[in-house]
């Protein structure tokens, strides 16, 4: 069965391009949130099987919208996103429950061998 999945990120070509290589490797994306409160209220909206959420976006930033998703689904599974140089910020957010980390500029496969270890 296709997983469905959550995609947070500020930056909308972030979103697509995402969006595009889980889509042509059979998942879902069955929702888009610019900023972390989107993310929250988005994640509440479909529960989805699984978050990519970027950790710098406006509003609320992604490691505090994994602590809301976190609080209100304690199995919730959250992959985290990242520039380059944000070690603190992805040890925070491992330690706030996230299952794995991606590094941007993102590659393909590395975005997928994530998904598919956290949800197959």
């Amino acid at each position: 069965m296709a997983k469905n999945i959550l995609i947070c990120d500020d930056a909308a070509f972030m979103r697509m391009m995402i969006k595009d290589i889980l889509t042509k490797n059979g998942y879902v994306v069955v929702g888009e949130a610019e900023n972390g409160l989107k993310a929250v209220e988005k994640y509440n909206e479909t529960k989805p099987d699984l978050v990519l959420m970027d950790i710098t976006m406006p509003e609320m930033d992604g490691i505090q919208a994994l602590k809301k998703i976190k609080e209100g689904d304690p199995g919730a599974i959250v992959i985290m996103c990242s520039a380059m140089g944000q070690q603190a910020m992805v040890i925070e957010s491992i330690q706030s429950g996230a299952k794995d980390f991606i590094v941007k500029p993102f590659q393909a496969d590395r975005v997928l061998e994530a998904v598919k270890k956290v949800v197959g």
